[in-house]
């Protein structure tokens, strides 16, 4: 089946989270204030906030990722706490090969809710999606050797460390070579 035919949902709820596509006006908005907010984390490791985006850059990366989304070449879901609406951070299916059959999840969260279980909480909803209505039949986390709390989010999920490839990517900031750690999770 040609992927633009898949039915893939623009909200997913756990115990404690909403994980929508991002696609309201406004998301530019409450995504900018927490990347705002926890910039000195984000930029130990996503080259992409060095610095922060403006709330249009904020607005422009959120319509393109919904772009992305109705291509079928990435789900990229903003995740919200079901009781008080606030805003935690993203995780996303991107890196999509369906030809194989195969993706890599990505996260980031708003640094006052990490430590909560909020993000094992997401990934989990996005390895259902990914294995069960997606058909995927692996599903890898790509991380710095150094980036102890995505490592550990994989671990918690039973994902299996397949290798580090050593110096094999620039750190976020460009400024040295660093380990990659390869994970995955199979059907």
């Amino acid at each position: 089946m040609n992927p633009i035919l898949l039915d893939v949902p623009l909200q997913l709820e756990t115990d404690r989270l909403i994980l929508r596509a991002p696609l309201q006006a406004g998301d530019g908005d409450v995504v900018y204030e927490a990347i705002r907010d926890s910039i000195n984390e984000l930029k130990q490791w996503l080259s992409l906030f060095q610095t922060i985006p403006t709330v249009e850059e904020t607005e422009i990366i959120l319509r393109n990722a919904h772009v992305d989304f109705l291509k079928r070449e990435s789900f990229r879901y903003l995740i919200f706490h079901k009781d008080t609406n606030e805003f935690i951070g993203t995780a996303s299916l991107h890196a999509i090969n369906w030809k194989v059959s195969k993706c890599e999840i990505g996260y980031w969260i708003n640094t006052q809710f990490s430590g909560k279980g909020y993000m094992t909480e997401a990934v989990r909803e996005l390895i259902n999606l990914g294995f069960k209505q997606l058909k995927f039949r692996r599903i890898g986390i790509r991380c710095e050797s150094t980036n102890l709390s995505s490592r550990s989010i994989a671990e918690k999920l039973g994902f299996k460390l397949e290798g580090i490839l050593r110096n094999d990517d620039l750190s976020a900031d460009g400024s040295k070579l660093t380990d990659i750690c390869i994970y995955s999770i199979i059907k």
